[in-house]
């Protein structure tokens, strides 16, 4: 893995997901407190990252609305989010894509520094948050090279995101300290406990 004091990294955010669960809304533009949820994780992410990707399926232009690179997937039929994490390490132009949920809205860039940090210390080309044993996969810090890993991975008919991780193999760093960074909106119920939180904590 090339050493660099100063990673470059892009921040992918999936939005690219059928939201079954959710009446299949786009989740990433689903109002929370009067503000579409992709507003709000691109307010965290934004900050400690050099560029932003978007994954998505539907709605591009309004995607596109944000000032970001939206990257439909290439592949048929909703193959899950690897599809998109392979668009978005094809179309990365730093060394490192760090993969958020669009309906992950406490997030924080303390995790990035996190998943960077053992990425380095164990001279690995990923990293992956673990909370409570449970393997969050769509957070994990990437490094570009692992494109050619998951290319291959795809091409066999896998599409599993956590055995890709462990085939790699990806650092697994213990975050169950802070359970509220992997909250997501999954339900109707969710978002409106989410929305009850923002308006009582803006």
């Amino acid at each position: 893995m090339p050493d660099h004091p100063s990673p470059s990294i892009t921040a992918l955010i999936l939005a690219g997901g059928q939201a079954s669960r959710m009446g299949g809304n786009d989740k990433g533009l689903l109002d929370c407190a009067g503000q579409p949820l992709i507003e709000r994780i691109l307010a965290r992410v934004t900050p400690c990252v050099d560029g932003i990707l978007i994954s998505a399926n539907r709605n591009l232009d309004q995607y596109r609305h944000y000032g970001h690179p939206v990257l439909a997937d290439t592949m048929p039929d909703f193959p899950g989010p690897l599809a998109g994490i392979a668009r978005g390490l094809e179309q990365c132009a730093t060394d490192w894509l760090w993969v958020v949920p669009c309906d992950a809205p406490q997030v924080e860039a303390q995790l990035l520094a996190r998943l960077m940090a053992a990425c380095y210390a164990q001279k690995v080309t990923a990293a992956v948050p673990v909370e409570n044993t449970q393997m969050q996969a769509t957070f994990a810090l990437l490094h570009r090279e692992a494109l050619a890993s998951l290319r291959d991975y795809l091409e066999q008919g896998r599409r599993a995101v956590r055995d890709w991780l462990r085939d790699l193999p990806a650092a697994q760093v213990d975050c169950s300290d802070h359970p509220e960074w992997f909250f997501n909106i999954n339900t109707p119920e969710d978002l409106a406990a989410c929305a009850v939180q923002w308006q009582d904590n803006p």
